[in-house]
C-alpha cells in the first residue's frame, strides 16, 4: 500500500501554514505598493461574480467567465475549445449529475460505468479510459475545485452547490497539475456569500424520485465565512430483481454533504478549507442479457431494466470523502501565489453479476479502495503584456482492488464446486511535475502563448492471481480456499518521464472576433497489466527461457503519447445576437493503451486473463461547432427566444493495431502446432465510446409572467453509432439514437422562488451505454463464432458460444428511461 511521505507532507503543510500566517503582512506590503485594496484576489471569485451578473441579466447575453487558463477570462477570449455551464443553467435544465452535460457537449462521452452506480467513464475526442481496475490512468482529468481525482470510482459527481462546470477539449498538461491527455473537466463549487443565505432545492418525480438539497452560508465576521450543504438523493429502480424482490435495479440512494470555511482578512489574501462526503447505498446495478442462457435456457427478459442476477456479496456500497485547503496571496507587482493541498479516499463494494442469472457463472464480487495526497503550488503573473502561470505538482496515490471471477466449471473440473479466479491489484503512483504556460501580447491584436511540462511518473504494482474452490474469497464475503499454486505473484516498478510542450497564437482583430492556432503534446504514463497471468509470458528477450525479465515485459505496457493540432474561431456578432465557437483538430496518437479482458485457459483451468495492447498508431481528426443565437429579444416585455446548437464530428481510426494471435479453428480454439504471431488488425478495430457525430439543439424561450420570469426550453440531442469496445460487437454496439428533453421553470422577480417541471428522454428511447461480451469470436475480425456446445439450446446459431463460464455472457446496460419530475427552490 502507498504511504504518504511524512517529511514531504510536513514540509508542504508547514509552508502552507507559514503562507497563511504571513498573509496580512504581505497584503499590507502589497497595498503600500499601490495595489487596490478592494480588488479580489481570487480568479474564481471574479468568475463567480461575472457569471452571477450574467444570470441576473440574461436578456443582455452577458459573457460567461471561465478559469480554463488559471485566470478569469471571457469564454470568447480563451484560445482553447471550452464548453461552460453555469450552475443556474444546470438547475433550469434539471441536471442531476455530471453525466447530464454529455448530450450537449460536442465530442464528449460521460456515462456511468457498467455494473456500477458512481464510477465514471469519460471520453473526450476519442480519448478516455473505461476500465476502472487499478493500474490504468484516466485519459480525461476530472478536477473538483482544482483537485485532480485520480480514480474513476465515486467520480459521477452529483450537481449541487455548483458555480459552473467547464469542459476543456484536447491536452491541457501545461495548465493543470496532472496529465490531461484527452481533456479536462472542471467542477467548480459555489463561493460563499458575504450575506447570510439559505437555499433549499428539491425534486419529486416518477420512479419515486425524491431529492432535497439544503445549502447555507453565514459570515462570522467581515473576514470569515462558513458554509455547509447537504443532499439526500433518492429514486426507485427502473426495474426489478426477479430473484430477490427486495432489491431494485437502477435505483438511487445517496447521501452527500459539503462544508467550507473561507477566510479573507484583506483583499489580497484568500484561504478556503473545504471537505466533502458521499455515501451511496444504492442497490447493485445489473445488466440485461441479450441471449438465452446457454446452459439453463433462461429466456431473455422483456423489460430491459429487469434482472435475474443472484450475486449478493459483497454488500453494495460506495463511500468517498476528502478535504482541501487552498490559499491565494497577491504579492503585488502582478504576482500571485497559490497552494492547493488535498487528501481524498474512497471505497467501493460491488457485486457485479456478469451473466445476470441466479447461477454462479461469471459472477464478479469486487472491492476497490483508493486514496491520494496531492499538493500543487502555483505562481501567477499578470502584467500589461505578459500573463501566465508556473507550478509544481506532487501526487502520492494508491489504488487497490480485489475481485473474484466465479465460474461455472466444465470438463475435468466439473466436480470442483464454485471455481473462482481471484485477482488482487495494488498500485502505487508517485508523480511530480513542473509546468508553465505564458501568454505575451505582441500587439493589441496578436498574442503568443508558450508552455511546457516535465512529468516524472513512478509506478509500483503488485498483481496476485490464484484459483479458488468453494466460491469467493473470505475477503469478499465467501468461503473459497486456494486451489492449486499461485497463477501470478508479480511485483514491478518503473518510472516514466516526458517533456510535453504547448504553443498557440491568437489574433483578435476586434473585441468580437478571435482566431487561434495551437499545438500541444500529451502524455499518459505506462504501467503494469493488473489482470496479467504470469504463465502466459513468452520468451521476449530470446534467451531460450521465460524468466523474471520476460514476465516483467509481459506485464508492462508503454506510455501513450499524442501530438495535437487545433485551429479555432470565436465570435460575438450582430450586436451579441450570435455567439459562435468553431474548432478543427488533428491528433496523431502513438502507443494507444487499449486494456481488456478475455476468457482463457491457464494450466488447464478456465480463468480470466488481462489483455493490454499498445496499439501502434491512431489518428483522430474532427470539427466542433457551438453557437447561441438570439432569435427574438424585446427589452420592454423581457421576452427572449434563443437557439443553442452544438455539433461534433470525429473521424477516429487505428492506422496500426498490432496484436499477437494464434491460428484458430472454426470453433474458436487455437489450432494445434500453430505458434502465436503478431498481426496488424487495424482494419477490424474501432475507437471505443466515440461516436462519429454528436449534435444537439436547444430552443429556450423566456418572458415575464406572474410576478417573475418563466423559462421554457427543449433539447434534442443525437449520437451516431457507438462501439463499446475496440472490437465491434453485433450485441453491444449501439446504433445512432436521439433523445428529447424539456423543462418549464418559473422564477420570481426577486430570484427567491423557483418552480419547474422537467422531462428527460421524453420519447422513452432505449439505448445501450455499456456492457460485457464473453463470447467466442474470431481473434482477428471479432466476428462471432458458431456454438461449440451441441447440447446448447442455441447450438449452431452465431454468437452464442461462451468464452467464459457456461451460460454465455452478452450483457448490456441501458441509459435512463423517460423521467418526469417537478422541482422547487427557495432562497433566504
Amino acid at each position: 500500500m502507498a504511504r504518504i511521505n511524512l517529511n514531504t507532507a510536513l514540509k508542504l503543510s508547514t509552508a502552507f501554514i507559514a503562507l497563511a500566517a504571513a498573509a496580512p503582512a504581505f497584503a499590507q506590503a502589497a497595498q503600500d505598493q499601490g495595489q487596490p485594496a478592494g480588488t479580489s484576489v481570487s480568479d474564481e471569485q471574479q468568475a463567480a461574480a461575472a457569471n452571477q451578473a450574467a444570470e441576473e441579466s440574461a436578456t443582455q447575453d452577458t459573457d460567461i467567465v471561465v478559469t480554463a487558463r488559471r485566470r478569469a477570462e471571457s469564454l470568447q477570449d480563451v484560445p482553447i475549445a471550452v464548453t461552460a455551464y453555469t450552475g443556474e443553467a444546470l438547475e433550469r435544465q434539471g441536471a442531476i449529475d455530471i453525466t447530464d452535460i454529455s448530450d450537449t457537449t460536442p465530442n464528449v462521452t460521460l456515462e456511468t460505468s457498467r455494473g456500477t452506480n458512481t464510477t465514471l467513464t469519460a471520453f473526450i475526442r476519442g480519448v478516455g479510459q473505461q476500465d476502472p481496475v487499478a493500474g490504468y490512468e484516466a485519459g480525461v482529468g476530472l478536477y473538483l475545485d482544482d483537485v485532480f481525482l485520480n480514480r474513476p470510482q465515486a467520480a459521477v459527481l452529483d450537481i449541487y452547490d455548483v458555480e459552473r462546470i467547464e469542459v476543456l477539449r484536447g491536452p491541457q498538461g501545461t495548465l493543470y497539475g496532472r496529465n490531461t491527455i484527452g481533456g479536462a473537466i472542471k467542477y467548480v463549487t459555489r463561493r460563499l456569500s458575504d450575506q447570510p443565505t439559505l437555499r433549499i432545492r428539491g425534486n419529486l418525480g416518477t420512479y419515486d424520485q425524491a431529492d432535497i438539497i439544503v445549502s447555507t452560508s453565514i459570515p462570522l465576521s467581515e473576514a470569515v465565512r462558513v458554509g455547509a450543504s447537504g443532499a439526500r438523493l433518492s429514486r426507485g429502480g427502473f426495474g426489478k430483481n426477479l430473484v430477490n424482490p427486495r432489491v431494485e435495479n437502477y435505483n438511487r440512494d445517496i447521501y452527500a454533504a459539503r462544508g467550507t470555511i473561507e477566510v479573507e482578512p484583506t483583499s489580497n489574501f484568500f484561504l478556503r478549507i473545504s471537505g466533502d462526503y458521499t455515501k451511496d447505498d444504492s442497490d447493485p446495478r445489473n445488466g440485461h442479457r441479450l441471449i438465452p442462457g446457454l446452459l439453463t435456457g433462461a429466456p431473455v427478459l422483456k423489460d430491459v431494466y429487469d434482472t435475474r442476477a443472484g450475486l449478493d456479496i459483497p454488500r453494495q456500497g460506495v463511500e468517498a470523502y476528502g478535504g482541501a485547503a487552498r490559499a491565494e496571496l497577491r504579492l503585488g507587482g502582478g504576482f500571485t501565489i497559490k497552494n492547493i493541498l488535498a487528501y481524498r479516499k474512497d471505497k467501493s463494494f460491488a457485486p457485479i453479476d456478469f451473466d445476470s442469472l441466479p447461477s454462479a457463472d461469471v459472477d464478479v464480487p469486487a472491492i476497490y479502495r483508493n486514496k491520494q495526497f496531492s499538493n500543487e503550488f502555483q505562481i501567477l503573473y499578470e502584467g500589461s503584456r505578459l500573463q501566465g502561470v508556473a507550478g509544481l505538482y506532487y501526487l502520492d496515490a494508491n489504488a487497490y482492488n480485489i475481485f473474484d471471477v466465479i465460474l461455472g466449471t466444465t470438463g475435468p473440473l466439473i466436480g470442483v464446486p464454485g471455481l473462482a479466479a481471484e485477482t488482487i491489484g495494488d498500485v502505487d503512483t508517485k508523480t511530480w511535475a513542473v509546468f508553465g504556460d505564458f501568454t505575451f501580447d505582441v500587439t493589441e491584436q496578436l498574442s503568443l502563448s508558450l508552455g511546457g511540462r516535465y512529468t516524472n511518473d513512478k509506478r509500483h504494482a503488485v498483481v496476485i492471481k490464484r484459483n479458488l474452490a468453494g466460491g469467493a474469497t473470505p475477503a469478499l464475503g465467501g468461503v473459497g480456499v486456494q486451489f492449486g499454486a499461485l497463477v501470478s505473484n508479480f511485483e514491478g516498478e518503473k518510472t516514466f518521464k516526458e517533456f510535453t510542450p504547448r504553443a498557440s497564437i491568437t489574433f483578435e482583430p476586434d473585441d468580437n472576433n478571435t482566431f487561434y492556432a495551437s499545438y500541444s503534446k500529451g502524455f499518459k504514463g505506462g504501467g503494469f497489466d493488473p489482470r496479467g497471468n504470469s504463465p502466459q509470458a513468452g520468451d521476449s528477450d530470446g534467451d531460450g527461457d521465460v524468466d523474471a525479465a520476460d514476465i516483467f515485459e509481459f506485464f508492462l505496457f508503454d506510455p501513450e503519447k499524442v501530438d495535437s493540432y487545433e485551429l479555432g474561431y470565436k465570435a460575438s456578432l450582430f450586436d451579441r445576437r450570435l455567439r459562435l465557437a468553431l474548432a478543427g483538430f488533428y491528433a496523431d496518437y502513438k502507443d494507444v493503451q487499449v486494456p481488456g479482458s478475455v476468457g482463457c485457459i491457464v494450466n488447464g483451468i478456465p480463468t480470466f486473463c488481462g489483455l493490454v495492447t499498445n496499439a501502434g498508431k491512431a489518428t483522430f481528426k474532427g470539427i466542433e461547432a457551438e453557437m447561441v443565437a438570439t432569435l427574438f429579444r424585446d427589452t420592454e416585455s423581457g421576452s427572449r427566444l434563443n437557439f443553442a446548437g452544438t455539433l461534433g464530428y470525429l473521424d477516429a481510426k487505428y492506422n496500426e493495431f498490432i496484436t499477437t494471435v494464434a491460428n484458430f479453428t472454426p470453433t474458436g480454439t487455437p489450432a494445434a502446432g500453430t505458434p502465436a504471431k503478431p498481426v496488424d488488425v487495424a482494419d477490424f478495430r474501432r475507437i471505443q465510446n466515440t461516436p462519429k457525430w454528436t449534435l444537439s439543439g436547444t430552443l429556450d424561450f423566456s418572458t415575464r409572467m406572474a410576478g417573475g420570469e418563466i423559462n421554457a426550453s427543449t433539447t434534442l440531442s443525437y449520437r451516431s453509432k457507438t462501439f463499446q469496445f475496440e472490437t465491434p460487437s453485433p450485441f453491444l454496439d449501439q446504433p445512432g439514437y436521439t433523445l428529447l428533453d424539456a423543462s418549464l421553470v418559473w422564477t420570481s422577480s426577486d430570484d427567491r422562488f423557483t418552480i419547474g417541471i422537467h422531462g428527460k428522454n421524453l420519447t422513452d428511447k432505449q439505448y445501450i451505454t455499456s456492457g460485457y461480451p464473453f463470447l467466442v469470436v474470431n481473434p482477428v475480425t471479432g466476428e462471432p463464432v458458431l456454438s461449440v456446445t451441441p447440447s446448447s439450446p442455441n447450438f449452431g446459431k452465431p454468437g452464442v458460444a461462451p468464452a467464459l463460464g457456461r451460460e454465455g455472457v452478452a450483457t448490456v446496460f441501458y441509459g435512463n428511461p423517460r423521467q418526469v419530475f417537478a422541482s422547487f427552490g427557495i432562497k433566504f
